[in-house]
């Protein structure tokens, strides 16, 4: 009889999970811009959710409590890629070159991902938070553990950024401050 019951009760605590997995998909490739990577990303959140899912605060928000532990992962993992270096496959190396459509809005997709991939993790994360995933700046300001004058000022800075590098390339995006005397 207590399988059954524990049975249940994982049930239950999909059924609360499950509308949240495309968002944390969309997060999650947001940040690494790999399905393949994401959707790994995605499995090892829901796992560590699944397994920690009595240390949840009942009267706290699920959706960022899952947002927190898909961020904290990637940023785990980033830091490990950092100190392995980067990895090329042997599928890589043989890899005939590709070529990309022409398609203009294509091109402007690539240049959207490629101005996001610049800006930096803690300024990205803020723009896909509230910008793809509508969440608030109190929403986000608890996910990334920070205050909320910390998420208004790295969107700020993030979506000024971005639009630099959307209108100017990359150049415009690196551009240091410079020191006016």
């Amino acid at each position: 009889m207590p399988p059954v019951v524990v049975m249940a009760r994982m049930d239950d605590v999909a059924a609360f999970i499950e509308p949240h997995i495309p968002a944390l998909r969309r997060y999650a490739y947001g940040l690494l811009r790999d399905p393949h990577a994401a959707d790994d990303l995605v499995q090892d959140c829901l796992e560590r959710a699944l397994s920690r899912w009595h240390l949840r605060r009942r009267e706290g928000d699920l959706r960022a409590w899952l947002f927190a532990i898909l961020r904290n992962h990637f940023l785990t993992g980033l830091r490990q890629r950092t100190r392995r270096g980067a990895h090329v496959g042997l599928d890589d190396l043989h890899a005939p070159p590709s070529v990309e459509p022409e398609q203009e809005w294509r091109a402007g997709h690539r240049d959207l991902l490629a101005g996001l991939e610049s800006l930096p993790e803690e300024q990205r994360s803020v723009l896909l938070l509230v910008g793809v995933e509508d969440f608030t700046y109190e929403e986000a300001a608890r996910v990334l553990g920070v205050p909320i004058g910390t998420v208004m000022s790295r969107l700020s800075r993030g979506r000024g950024r971005l639009r630099r590098y959307l209108d100017g390339g990359q150049a415009a995006a690196g551009t240091a401050l410079r020191s006016v005397k």
